[in-house]
């Protein structure tokens, strides 16, 4: 089972990277990294969520010969589910499951404060209200210098996503939020409509990055959820038990 992992805002798809030694090895992790970012750092970034999606399904389409499943964290949640829609309009199988983090659901999300670009300063302070970045790396200038510009570009993303309502995907969408997360429960539950499969919703303690603070419970939910699709549930449950 392949897992795809699409990053947040800001952030690299080699974060996921970890993951590999954390997760079973009938998982094969897969981080799908953005333009203008990691090994794609030449490139440009991308400021269009859908340009984005279809650049990325048109690289990974005549990948996916066998089972995968998609990972994606606040705007990767979103990219993600763009994904799975791109990769259906090219013929491509549907994802086992659609996993999305940390983000409210593509029908009800309001990304209008973002439609401009930010000042550095704006951009540390909305840094700081997430609470996923060290102080130390907040306050490292070399380090801020280069990654501004990419959070810049993604926010510019969020503010120009553009819902289009659709047939519902035919793979359940499993949904993880943090309890102390600005996102609404009744946002996450709206990706109910995006699915015409199976439709499941975690609640885990922390803020928006549980992704980093609760990762050892989000894996083992993750990797739960997964065993059905390829019958590993007595594999992974063997695994976890020793």
């Amino acid at each position: 089972m392949r897992l795809l992992c699409l990053p947040y805002s800001g952030g690299s798809a080699m974060f996921y990277a970890r993951w590999r030694r954390l997760l079973p090895a009938w998982i094969d992790v897969r981080p799908v990294e953005w333009p203008g970012r990691g090994a794609r750092m030449d490139e440009p970034l991308a400021t269009d969520p859908g340009v984005l999606a279809a650049q990325l399904a048109g690289e990974l389409a005549a990948q996916l010969d066998g089972p995968y499943a998609l990972f994606g964290h606040s705007l990767g949640a979103v990219i993600a589910f763009e994904l799975a829609h791109s990769l259906l309009d090219r013929g491509a199988p549907a994802p086992a499951i659609l996993f999305v983090s940390g983000a409210e659901a593509p029908a009800v999300r309001d990304g209008s404060k973002w439609r401009h670009p930010l000042s550095d300063e704006a951009l540390m302070q909305e840094l700081r209200n997430l609470q996923g970045t060290p102080d130390e790396a907040l306050s490292n200038a070399e380090l801020m210098r280069s990654a501004l510009p990419v959070l810049r570009a993604d926010f510019l993303m969020c503010g120009a996503y553009a819902y289009r309502a659709r047939r519902p995907l035919p793979c359940p969408v499993h949904v993880f939020g943090g309890a102390d997360d600005e996102t609404k429960r009744e946002a996450l539950e709206a990706w109910r409509q995006e699915t015409s499969a199976a439709f499941t919703l975690d609640i885990l303690p922390g803020h928006h990055f549980f992704i980093h603070t609760e990762q050892a419970e989000l894996i083992d939910r993750i990797g739960w959820a997964l065993a059905p699709a390829i019958g590993a549930i007595d594999c992974f449950a063997s695994e976890r038990g020793s």
